[in-house]
């Protein structure tokens, strides 16, 4: 069969190519990764509302070990599934930088936060990921984006701080600590994530981080389950269930794929969109009232999205 595909492949080049088609092929994946990309945002932006949803059931150790112990578990039926083999060593550091970054750092992080901070104030201030992550992305790999590309990042960034600062009156929450650090802990794993997803499909380095978090987070669970009060509610099961299932597991799992397409750092720009979508999932799921500047915002932050996804990395 090999040798037939490769003796037709001449013939099929000289008859059926046109002069539009080659570039069509090299441009797909593009398209397909910022596809994916973009619906891991999407998943993103119904974290927080559903963590604040969770938090009706669940305290937020309670919620942050049982979230991830049940994505674990996920995971874990789908590398058996798929009899996928254990990764290499070399690549056992950069996966604990994945589980403390993206598993256990930024859902523990902001959901101490949530605990006085609103879903709102707390997507703008994460808005900043994209800027934090492209500069731990040109650290850590040695590639340098174009200058445009950090105007345009730049200026999205001064966006949702400049709509932070708007919507706060110049105030910080307390919660915003956690979220700063939050920001700090989960660029280095969406950095390091990229980069194994290079190297090994994107849903095996979520997957393989979440299952090297399992012995930890399981009796993390028992714990907190059995120190913190659990008051079950139907949006307390819905939130636990979106955040391991859709945020945690399938989120990250289609978010790595189109970064270890397009890159991390155009990738990471695509998720300036996330607070204005979590914005509108807070006032549609959780009744809040929605900022008067936020379409001037999103139509700041769609333009320098349509910068950096055309500049040169």
């Amino acid at each position: 069969m090999r040798a037939q595909n490769s003796a037709t492949t001449p013939m099929t080049i000289a008859v059926g190519t046109t002069a539009g088609s080659a570039p069509a092929r090299a441009e797909a994946p593009g398209v397909q990764g910022t596809l994916l990309a973009l619906l891991g945002v999407v998943s993103f932006s119904l974290t927080f509302p559903s963590t604040v949803w969770g938090l009706e059931s669940f305290g937020p150790w309670s919620l942050v070990a049982v979230r991830s112990t049940l994505a674990a578990l996920i995971a874990g039926a789908f590398l058996l599934g798929g009899r996928v083999a254990l990764p290499e060593r070399r690549h056992w550091a950069g996966l604990a930088v994945v589980a403390g970054g993206v598993v256990v750092g930024f859902p523990l992080l902001t959901t101490l936060a949530l605990q006085t901070s609103t879903s709102s104030h707390a997507a703008v201030v994460v808005g900043l990921l994209p800027l934090t992550t492209a500069a731990f992305a040109a650290v850590r790999t040695g590639r340098r984006p174009s200058r445009a590309f950090w105007l345009a990042a730049v200026a999205g960034a001064g966006v949702v701080i400049a709509f932070t600062v708007q919507q706060s009156g110049g105030a910080l929450y307390t919660g915003d600590l956690y979220l700063f650090g939050a920001l700090l802990v989960c660029a280095a794993g969406y950095t390091e994530g990229g980069r194994l997803a290079r190297l090994m499909p994107g849903w095996q380095v979520i997957g393989w981080a979440l299952v090297f978090c399992l012995p930890l987070m399981a009796p993390a669970s028992a714990v907190a389950l059995a120190l913190e009060p659990v008051r079950l509610t139907a949006h307390g099961v819905v939130g636990l269930v979106w955040v391991a299932a859709g945020s945690t597991f399938f989120g990250l799992y289609v978010w790595y794929r189109g970064m270890a397409t397009i890159g991390i750092p155009r990738a990471s720009q695509l998720q300036l969109a996330q607070p204005l979508l979590t914005l509108f999932w807070s006032v549609f799921l959780l009744g809040e009232s929605l900022p008067l500047a936020a379409p001037v915002a999103a139509v700041g932050v769609l333009v320098c999205i349509a910068v950096t996804q055309r500049a040169k990395s």
